[in-house]
């Protein structure tokens, strides 16, 4: 599954470890999460999240 990383403050969204501490079970592909999801670290939207290997 595709990493994504967050274009404001270079955190990496990684499928496999999901984001517990938003509801968000490990192995959740980018795709699949709500795009209400925010960042966990600075709170940047989900459309400032880019796939990894583009940046």
């Amino acid at each position: 599954m595709e990493e994504y990383i967050c274009t404001v403050c270079g955190y990496v969204y990684k499928p496999g470890e999901g984001d517990p501490d938003s509801g968000i079970e490990a192995g959740t592909p980018f795709d699949y999460i709500s795009d209400s999801w925010v960042c966990p670290v600075c709170g940047a939207a989900k459309d400032d999240f880019e796939p990894l290997e583009e940046i």
